[in-house]
């Protein structure tokens, strides 16, 4: 998802949330120390140069053995400019960017052209990581794990919380001492304050609170609560067409999720997981964690601290590089499954709302 719409947090607005930020300079330097080639070396394109997808080349700094190699936007001036700061070849068109001799794709756009993007690159034999959310709807995404499948290349939806060091640590303690098994959870975001002629609330390229926001929402209650079952919404629509408020409660087949996500109200949250002897809470912002709190049935607390470097894209980066060098298709930490089963929560909420976009 490109420009503001850009995984920083919850929020779509620049300056919501501090990251770690490494001036272009910086990027080109260290991305230049990776030209030996080894056999190894990942070489990725960027298609879309916002902010989103100058974050990803800050984080791949911190990636070993890989580099931007190429990348395209829809204007000349900014895809010049990303090539300047961060390296790489600036292409003159999609086609020329697909040809560029890169490995992989990073899509950094607004989301209603990650689907067409998505398919193209697969179709070249292209490994493609694509901003959340991966599709608009089901249909899309089904067609592109279709062209993945197809053409034996790996696609993976760029949900960055499971590949953060506090994320998998929570996971790890959780195996060795167990709270049960998760039962609820509650999380949530929501940020004032966006101009009506931001994407985020621009109907034309599908924005709206459910899929910029949500979905971060419904990654975190899939994933620790399995498929849904249900999805009861309630919410309201803004003056251009698309959702700025949405309250969720959906069943899955180990529990109930509690979710909210907005472009109208403030309300920047931690995230909740609850089970039979204690809890969890993944503190703010939990999309990019880095402390979380177990609190025991039996009075125990158990804090948890783990730093994150480079802004957080490059674990998921450097994750989705290993699967490539390794020869697998589908991630074992964000499987197609897990988007198939968010996807259809966001299309659920939508359609109480009575939201539908072009084409749909």
């Amino acid at each position: 998802m490109g420009d503001v719409r850009d995984n920083g947090g919850c929020s779509p607005l620049p300056g919501f949330e501090a990251t770690m930020t490494l001036a272009p300079s910086a990027v080109s330097a260290t991305s230049s120390s990776h030209d030996t080639r080894p056999d190894d070396l990942v070489r990725w394109g960027v298609v879309g140069t916002g902010r989103i997808a100058r974050r990803f080349a800050q984080g791949l700094a911190h990636v070993p053995h890989a580099r931007i190699h190429a990348s395209w936007s829809r204007r000349a001036a900014p895809t010049q400019a990303f090539a300047d700061g961060f390296g790489g070849e600036p292409c003159a068109s999609f086609d020329a960017l697909l040809a560029s001799g890169i490995d992989a794709l990073y899509i950094a756009t607004v989301q209603d052209s990650h689907a067409g993007y998505a398919i193209a690159a697969l179709q070249a034999g292209l490994h493609v990581l694509c901003e959340k959310p991966a599709t608009i709807n089901r249909e899309q995404l089904e067609r592109v794990i279709e062209a993945a499948r197809v053409n034996d290349r790996l696609f993976m939806e760029a949900m960055k919380p499971p590949f953060y060091p506090l994320y998998r640590k929570l996971r790890a303690h959780l195996v060795a001492d167990p709270i049960g098994t998760v039962g609820l959870v509650r999380a949530g975001c929501s940020v004032p304050g966006v101009p009506d002629d931001h994407p985020s609330l621009s109907f034309e390229h599908a924005g709206g609170a459910l899929l910029d926001i949500g979905i971060y929402e419904m990654f975190l209650a899939v994933d620790w609560l399995g498929d849904v079952r249900e999805v009861q919404t309630l919410g309201r629509l803004g003056k251009t067409g698309v959702d700025t408020f949405a309250s969720l409660n959906s069943q899955h087949e180990q529990g109930i999720a509690q979710l909210f996500c907005g472009l109208d109200l403030h309300g920047k949250g931690d995230a909740l997981l609850m089970a039979g002897a204690g809890h969890v809470t993944i503190h703010e912002p939990w999309w990019n964690p880095s402390r979380a709190t177990i609190r025991y049935a039996d009075g125990r607390v158990v804090e948890l601290d783990e730093p994150f470097e480079g802004g957080g894209l490059n674990y998921e980066t450097a994750h989705f590089c290993e699967l490539i060098r390794t020869g697998q298709k589908e991630s074992p930490l964000m499987p197609h499954s897990k988007s198939l089963q968010m996807i259809a929560m966001a299309d659920a909420a939508r359609q109480a709302l009575g939201l539908k976009f072009a084409g749909e």
